[in-house]
């Protein structure tokens, strides 16, 4: 089974960027619930990682050689879904049904709900630690698939994160990447202002990781950064991810409210207008 086909040009990616962009802002009014700002702030980084980074096959989700992708922030699978519904995993159609009632969209990702989800998550914290483990079989069994987990932030604050990080680092997996979304925001305010992170990087260091650290709507810079962590071979990479929560709907950009909250109607339908002229832009280049 060959892997998905990788789509090179940038342009054709900010366009499939744009798309989830709408889709999660569809997604979120119709639901009436669900986590807008780290959805719709994490479209380039899911874009990169569908369209270009992954090595996986839409038509047969449980291939045996594909990466995996375990995100641990699960509260904006919103991205995902949308990602997964455009690169093929699924009808987009079903994009609409997210939180209601017998959907295999749940507002926090299950594993045995839809094809292609790796984990269950929900709980903050755990995700990197379900990557470790992943990481530990590939490389005892020599496999040469590599494990990719999406973490939030403020997940940084949880103790089990950092018991992670070190078993990572002990047994040397080069073969596992985390990308941090580093928007500066949870549920309760702003990261520096709740539970200070700072200096991020050098604790990362401090623990024996390699780090990458990229402005995280830069698609370019995405596929690079991972990329080059497999040339990384007995460290584990961080790629540090600079993201604006909201990024492309300036009424959400930066504010911590738009954390939990979805669009109304109205603020919908102000949001496909931006879209649609960002589209518009990018199309001109």
């Amino acid at each position: 089974m060959a892997p998905f086909h990788k789509i090179q040009d940038i342009k054709k990616l900010k366009l499939i960027a744009n798309t989830i962009r709408r889709d999660v802002v569809d997604m979120l009014t119709e639901a009436k619930s669900g986590h807008s700002a780290g959805s719709i702030g994490l479209a380039d980084i899911f874009t990169a990682l569908y369209f270009n980074v992954l090595y996986h096959d839409p038509e047969n989700p449980e291939w045996e050689n594909r990466d995996r992708l375990v995100l641990s922030n699960g509260h904006v699978c919103p991205v995902m879904y949308a990602a997964m519904a455009n690169a093929g995993y699924f009808p987009k159609e079903e994009l609409r049904t997210l939180r209601k009632l017998g959907s295999r969209l749940q507002g926090h990702p299950h594993r045995t709900a839809l094809p292609g989800i790796e984990n269950s998550s929900g709980p903050l914290g755990q995700g990197i630690s379900i990557a470790v483990g992943m990481a530990l079989y590939a490389k005892r069994e020599k496999k040469r698939w590599r494990v990719y987990c999406i973490v939030s932030d403020g997940e940084q604050q949880e103790g089990q994160v950092w018991e992670a990080l070190m078993l990572a680092s002990k047994y040397k997996l080069g073969n596992l990447t985390v990308i941090m979304d580093r928007n500066n925001i949870q549920i309760d305010g702003f990261t520096e202002e709740v539970n200070p992170l700072e200096p991020i990087i050098a604790k990362y260091q401090a623990f024996g990781w390699h780090v990458e650290e990229i402005d995280g709507h830069n698609i370019q810079r995405i596929i690079d950064a991972c990329n080059q962590a497999k040339a990384v071979y007995e460290r584990p990479t961080l790629v540090l991810a600079h993201t604006i929560p909201g990024k492309g709907i300036p009424f959400m950009e930066f504010l911590t409210e738009w954390h939990g909250k979805p669009p109304s109607p109205e603020q919908a339908a102000e949001a496909y207008k931006i879209l649609e002229l960002d589209r518009a832009g990018i199309e001109e280049l």
